[in-house]
């Protein structure tokens, strides 16, 4: 058993029979008992990612493995996975407890109701529903539903257990208390999983790592502090990130990254973090909100068009170019709107990338 490739994607495809290329050609490995997140915008092609690794969707190519062992052509039924959909997919006329034994109790390999009854309890226990065992779905909350749903997907003990978009119909403040019960829970059961969702905070409170995909490409798996460290390309800089990432448009000429109102001499820059040579020609200088802060010596000239308050920090907002821009400074900062300030970068943390949206620097 290979525990670094427990679950295993090579070369992954799905074309539909209009002609969409949903998956291009898609690799990745999953750790065992790694909780991996799925992330990118709505029709990027993770759900259908998801559905192939549960055998609702046959690949045009390539392969899928769980444990070292191809599971393309294994019905769902086999392949030890649980999944817990969307829309929870409860049974109205039944109790919480059937519910949950449900699984057990239907299909060639069901169990007695009396073991199926224990066996429920237990991981209604670790889900904390027992007290509802006799409800039905209808009079539940959206974070009970979602409890039910995860414990009916744990009864059948599977080796994988899969999650698409679980938190996308709770309200903000029950989406944050569920996805840290969702990450102490299948830790503690210790079982692999993966979280399709397009909320790049809940990916990164509850991934061990990240896979972040757009229009059917990998575009970066990784730690989650990588995405926001290190992108691997433009997508990536401005997918993660909040306040989303500003970025200027330059053209590099004679050792000088040149803009509207501002020059840096490109031997400021930190050799090391070059990814290819800086040619001369047009790119996008990108920099995070808090990496471009006020200071007399700055490097952009701003006029702040308004403040806004997230909490212990404000944002200054200011447009360069005609496009709006962003910087992050604590409560204390004096700074209100209609002010004319210059806000200076960290070179060592700014990006540069090429138009067509590769990582240069």
């Amino acid at each position: 058993m290979n525990d670094e490739k427990f679950v295993e994607v090579k070369n992954l495809k799905k074309v539909y029979d209009n002609g969409h290329e949903a998956i291009k050609n898609v690799s990745f490995s999953v750790k065992k008992g790694d909780l991996v997140c799925l992330l990118g915008p709505s029709g990027c092609g993770k759900t259908t990612i998801l559905n192939m690794l549960a055998g609702l969707l046959n690949p045009t190519s390539g392969d899928i493995l769980f444990d070292g062992k191809s599971v393309v052509n294994t019905e769902p039924k086999d392949r030890q996975i649980g999944y817990v959909f969307q829309n929870y997919a409860l049974y109205p006329h039944m109790t919480v407890l059937q519910n949950v034994m449900f699984p057990l109790t239907v299909g060639k390999h069901k169990i007695a109701k009396d073991k199926a009854k224990a066996i429920a309890e237990k991981y209604m226990k670790t889900t904390q529903i027992m007290e509802l065992a006799d409800q039905k779905p209808g009079q539940l909350s959206g974070g009970q539903q979602q409890r039910v749903a995860i414990a009916r997907a744990l009864v059948q003990q599977p080796k994988i257990l899969l999650m698409d978009e679980p938190l996308s119909n709770l309200d903000a403040r029950l989406r944050l208390k569920i996805r840290e019960e969702i990450r102490s829970l299948v830790k503690e059961v210790g079982i692999t999983t993966l979280f399709v969702t397009h909320d790049q905070e809940e990916a990164l409170s509850i991934g061990d790592k990240i896979i972040l995909f757009n229009n059917g490409v990998i575009q970066q798996d990784d730690l989650g502090q990588n995405f926001y460290l290190e992108p691997n390309n433009y997508f990536v800089a401005n997918f993660v990130g909040n306040p989303v990432i500003d970025n200027f448009k330059v053209k590099v000429a004679d050792g000088k990254i040149k803009a509207s109102d501002f020059e840096i001499s490109v031997s400021d820059l930190d050799q090391n973090r070059f990814k290819r040579e800086l040619k001369d020609g047009e790119y996008v200088l990108s920099v995070r909100p808090e990496n471009i802060l006020p200071n007399e010596d700055g490097h952009v000239s701003a006029h702040v068009d308004d403040v806004e308050l997230i909490g212990r920090e404000r944002i200054l907002k200011f447009t360069h170019d005609g496009v709006q821009a962003r910087s992050l400074v604590n409560l204390e900062t004096p700074i209100k709107p209609n002010d004319d300030i210059k806000l200076k970068m960290r070179l060592d943390r700014v990006f540069i990338f090429t138009p067509e949206g590769e990582r240069v620097y």
